[in-house]
């Protein structure tokens, strides 16, 4: 008896201890590129793609994009998002040092010297400007084998949990929300769906507390997942969505289309 007791509480030891270290942490940097700059900002992400990708190699990241913003709270704010990716809240906010991205420049770029080098990589840093970050932990996502590849659709909903009803709305997501876009993608309507939390302490005045990501192969499905409607939906199941929606604000979206990313 003793013997089996303890088995299981290995068992789920090992458990939530793989559990954590399948826990992504993200970096969402909304970018904001001067008109006179755009064609410039095309080499930085070119760039950034072969820095990345090496950062990635060498396991530092466990992935990067960069999403070309269709619309969102206003677009002359932001033109792009760049979403890095770490294994750890460590490694994510210490992100990656300077030197660490000169030498994957060097990289990326042997017939430069170096003096040329920390030319090219400062006057690509200078092109962009990431007036807003947000730094998130994620919480939950649907069982599917999407592929990130560009041209694909995104839709980032930044949300603010209602004052007093956090754990409400977080376990509204993942037990009310969650099946119904799962249920979206095996029928072919939705791509991919995950729900993050800020991973850091936020004050009542923070403009957003969660974001949910959302995920479609095309404008096909994207608009298909819209018109959507379960009309199999019991009216427990209604009264706990319309609960769930209630508990938060929906502060923002950015629609977005993939343009570069590292897998």
């Amino acid at each position: 008896m003793k013997k089996t007791l303890a088995l299981v509480v290995c068992g789920l030891l090992w458990v939530n201890i793989l559990k954590a270290q399948q826990t992504q942490y993200m970096v969402f940097e909304f970018i904001k590129v001067e008109k006179d700059q755009l064609f410039d900002y095309i080499e930085f992400k070119d760039l950034m793609e072969k820095v990345y990708r090496q950062a990635f190699n060498d396991q530092l990241i466990n992935g990067w994009d960069i999403w070309r913003l269709q619309n969102g709270a206003d677009h002359g704010d932001f033109q792009y998002i760049m979403v890095t990716y770490f294994k750890n809240p460590v490694h994510m906010m210490n992100g990656l040092e300077e030197e660490t991205m000169v030498a994957y420049t060097k990289i990326a770029y042997p017939h430069l010297t170096d003096a040329q080098v920390r030319t090219l990589f400062q006057q690509a840093l200078s092109v962009k400007d990431a007036p807003m970050r947000l730094y998130m932990k994620q919480l939950a996502l649907t069982a599917d084998d999407f592929q990130f590849k560009p041209g694909v659709l995104a839709s980032f909903d930044l949300m603010k949990a209602v004052e007093g009803r956090f754990g409400d709305y977080e376990k509204a997501e993942i037990e009310v929300f969650k099946p119904i876009h799962q249920n979206r993608i095996n029928q072919g309507m939705m791509g991919h769906w995950s729900f993050l939390r800020s991973a850091l302490p936020l004050g009542s005045e923070a403009k957003s507390t969660h974001l949910t990501v959302n995920l479609y192969k095309d404008y096909m499905q994207f608009f298909n997942a819209q018109a959507y409607e379960d009309l199999n939906q019991t009216a427990e199941q209604r009264a706990a969505v319309n609960a769930g929606l209630n508990s938060r604000d929906q502060k923002w979206i950015y629609l977005a289309t993939l343009e570069n990313v590292v897998r």
